[in-house]
């Protein structure tokens, strides 16, 4: 089954060094891919690259079989992309209402189709659709990362990228943002997630890859990976 993401062979970093090495996968249609690792094994900067942010030193990204490798990231949600950073991820000195507002004004969505694309995606996440006029500051961290996901689900992309979705969130929440990520995912969105929570990401996971040192140690179907014994020694040893 061709990936509606393809990374082959890619090498990206800061400075003079490479934090991704080699690094290639296939993202199947409709899934959830999860990426997990130890801090510094660059999770992040992996999904930063697939959104343009961070650029390819070397390899190919493939959106929809396009190769994407040198476009910016507007061009890759125009595409069919949208990305959810772990931090900034809303304006803070900015209702809710203008959060949206300013996503659809990115999009270059018509007004018409802006009013109606707010409407459906404030109807997945009932906590924010009642109080827009909030400062988005003043939200918790859970409400912000929902106005995160309806700003990104906007655009009606066919591939999501979260960037540790839970990070910071207390374990109430990391659960309804999972099953959240779930909803999104069960509309027809493929979801690609970096995380640091193994334990919780992957009962919402189909598939996961367990990345070290920049490069993939393990991939394999999420129940597979979250029955073994030994995650701690694959985290951790020297390749």
């Amino acid at each position: 089954m061709p990936g509606v993401v393809t990374v082959s062979d890619l090498r990206t970093g800061y400075g003079g060094d490479d934090i991704i090495n080699g690094v290639s996968f296939d993202v199947h249609p409709g899934e959830i891919l999860t990426i997990v690792g130890p801090n510094g094994s660059g999770k992040s900067t992996l999904i930063k690259s697939l959104a343009g942010i961070v650029p390819a030193r070397q390899g190919t990204i493939s959106l929809f079989g396009e190769n994407v490798t040198a476009l910016k990231t507007p061009q890759r949600i125009a595409k069919g992309l949208a990305y959810v950073p772990q931090e900034f991820n809303v304006f803070r000195n900015m209702t809710i209402a203008e959060n949206l507002k300013l996503s659809t004004e990115f999009l270059g969505l018509r007004s018409h189709d802006g009013n109606q694309e707010r409407t459906r995606v404030l109807e997945m996440f009932p906590d924010i659709a009642d109080r827009q006029d909030l400062l988005a500051g003043n939200l918790s961290g859970g409400q912000r990362q929902m106005l995160a996901f309806a700003c990104a689900l906007i655009s009606s992309p066919e591939v999501l990228l979260l960037d540790e979705p839970s990070a910071g969130l207390s374990p109430k929440l990391v659960i309804e943002i999972f099953e959240k990520v779930k909803a999104v995912n069960e509309l027809g969105t493929t979801i690609v997630m970096v995380e640091q929570n193994v334990a919780a990401s992957l009962p919402f996971s189909d598939r996961a890859i367990v990345l070290v040192n920049g490069a993939i140690r393990h991939e394999s179907s999420a129940a597979e990976l979250s029955a073994r014994g030994d995650l701690h020694e694959l985290f951790l040893k020297e390749a």
